[in-house]
């Protein structure tokens, strides 16, 4: 397998003081310097996250997945240097970087990478987590 530090460059950099905070505007408020998370919010250095208002109005594959539990879905992936691969199953929970499906005919439970993704479908109405 190749080097994860290929993939996630950013996940393994020492935490930067985000834009803006730290020197004065921080301070100002009390709330100390803020350090980006990596959900999008700020972490004051009492280890709080907050919001950003940005943090709302973004999509991400997770979100959606997560607001469809339950359902049948079907994942299209395609690992390096393979055929793609085909999982039919229900989405029993979804994170940053994977996808927790249950197969339809067994009871076997896969956690499938979102890096090797392509594509994923349902043949039902889904819910999506915002307004379109």
């Amino acid at each position: 397998m190749s080097n994860p530090y290929e993939y996630y460059p950013n996940l393994y950099r020492a935490a930067q003081p985000a834009q803006g905070q730290g020197q004065g505007q921080g301070q100002q408020t009390g709330q100390g310097q803020g350090y980006a998370a990596p959900s999008g919010g700020m972490i004051t250095q009492q280890g709080q996250v907050t919001a950003s208002a940005s943090m709302f109005e973004q999509s991400y594959v997770e979100n959606i997945l997560r607001a469809n539990r339950g359902k049948i879905a079907t994942v299209y992936m395609t690992f390096s240097g393979h055929q793609q691969q085909v999982f039919v199953g229900y989405i029993m929970g979804a994170g940053r970087d994977h996808i927790v499906l249950r197969d339809v005919n067994t009871t076997k439970t896969f956690i499938l990478l979102t890096i090797y993704l392509d594509y994923v479908t349902f043949d039902e109405e889904i819910a999506l987590p915002y307004q379109l």
